[in-house]
């Protein structure tokens, strides 16, 4: 069988791991897919992949990804997924820890519009991070 990665950097394509009951992962699912990305789903939650990354516990959410390389843990907002691909800096990947009232996948109407601020953090493989984007 191929390694579960071997095809995951393809272009456009999305492997997520996540719990097959998470709602609002098939919400944030559903963003990405409208921006043109292609979904591969793992229903086998998401524990054993962000440790196979090496991200910290302190970055954790509800879902796992991994596009192009890099690892999207949560509820990264589509544009700055796109960003990271177009600058494509040196890290593991983007991390929105938790699950943030107001981010990608956890805004829709049940939520009332209540926006929670947030930051979207640049993780690098020391385990360092810094802000690529806030949302206040």
């Amino acid at each position: 069988a191929a390694a579960p990665l071997a095809h995951a950097s393809a272009k456009n394509i999305v492997d997520v791991w996540k719990s097959p009951s998470c709602g609002c992962c098939g919400d944030w699912m559903k963003l990405m897919e409208a921006a043109g990305f292609r979904m591969r789903v793992h229903d086998t939650g998401n524990v054993a992949i962000r440790k196979g990354l090496s991200l910290a516990d302190k970055f954790a959410s509800c879902h796992t990804a991994m596009v192009e390389g890099y690892a999207l843990e949560g509820h990264v907002p589509v544009r700055e997924v796109k960003r990271l691909l177009r600058e494509r800096p040196k890290a593991v990947g983007l991390a929105v820890p938790g699950m943030k009232i107001g981010s990608a996948g956890m805004d829709g109407p049940a939520y009332g519009g209540r926006r929670d601020p947030y930051d979207v953090l640049l993780v690098r493989a020391d385990g360092s991070t810094s802000v690529f984007s806030s949302y206040r």
